[in-house]
């Protein structure tokens, strides 16, 4: 695709930063458009044809927590980055979990608000089918794995979703490319950095804690949440390994 035709929504009520990101985006050769208010940005958001949309948490009208949970209850699928000053943890979970793909803590660096832009405007959409990677199971359409199941839990990977105890719960996209990844190297060891790059497709080093807190919540979603872990290991300093 090329850059004019991606289009990319900013939902911010900081006027100063939307005409700053504006014209970056526009130099860079995106189709760029912008939400100053939290309804008129999910309306536009649900309504619109968007590669990207890039959302504010403090909004006002409607904030974007609610914004990236409504659009995802919608049935969208467009890669969300979201936009936070704040800095606890529990924010940045809370958004992640809701269905965000990324978040980007302000105040930023344009450079790495372009690279995130690009990672996110790089990966496949799911089941398309052209999942990257050297080799292993992830490679293709993870959906084309039907149903797999693991001591305490399975995953459908049809129908994105961890069955626990006779419950399913459904996983946001990136926690679906990131236990498709782990599940289909059982064993090997990735760090943090070979995450980014294979589920997230930051090309670059990018400094991001996002893939401590995606792990944290596939940790819950599999019942694999006490102090020690079985199915997604920790190993300090070194990165995550899945154990079936």
């Amino acid at each position: 695709m090329e850059r004019h035709e991606t289009r990319i929504l900013l939902v911010e009520d900081e006027e100063g930063l939307v005409m700053t990101l504006g014209d970056r985006l526009r130099a860079e050769g995106y189709f760029f458009e912008a939400a100053l208010e939290g309804n008129r940005g999910f309306t536009t958001a649900r309504d619109g044809s968007w590669n990207l949309v890039i959302l504010d948490v403090m909004l006002p009208g409607k904030n974007g927590y609610d914004i990236c949970r409504d659009l995802r209850a919608a049935g969208s699928k467009v890669p969300i980055l979201m936009l936070t000053a704040r800095g606890l943890v529990f924010d940045r979970v809370l958004g992640l979990k809701l269905g965000a793909d990324d978040y980007l803590c302000k105040p930023f660096e344009t450079s790495e608000l372009l690279a995130r832009i690009e990672a996110l405007l790089r990966r496949p959409p799911l089941g398309d089918g052209r999942e990257s990677g050297p080799g292993g199971r992830a490679d293709g359409d993870p959906g084309s794995r039907g149903r797999e199941d693991y001591d305490g839990f399975s995953i459908d990977f049809t129908k994105g979703v961890v069955i626990r105890d006779n419950c399913e719960e459904a996983l946001s996209a990136q926690e679906y490319k990131l236990l498709a990844w782990l599940s289909a190297h059982p064993g090997e060891l990735f760090s943090r950095e070979r995450l980014l790059q294979e589920v997230w497709g930051y090309g670059s080093p990018v400094s991001t804690r996002t893939v401590d807190v995606h792990v944290a919540w596939l940790r819950q979603k599999l019942g694999d949440s006490g102090p020690a872990p079985r199915h997604i290991v920790t190993v300090r300093g070194l990165g995550y390994r899945f154990t079936p």
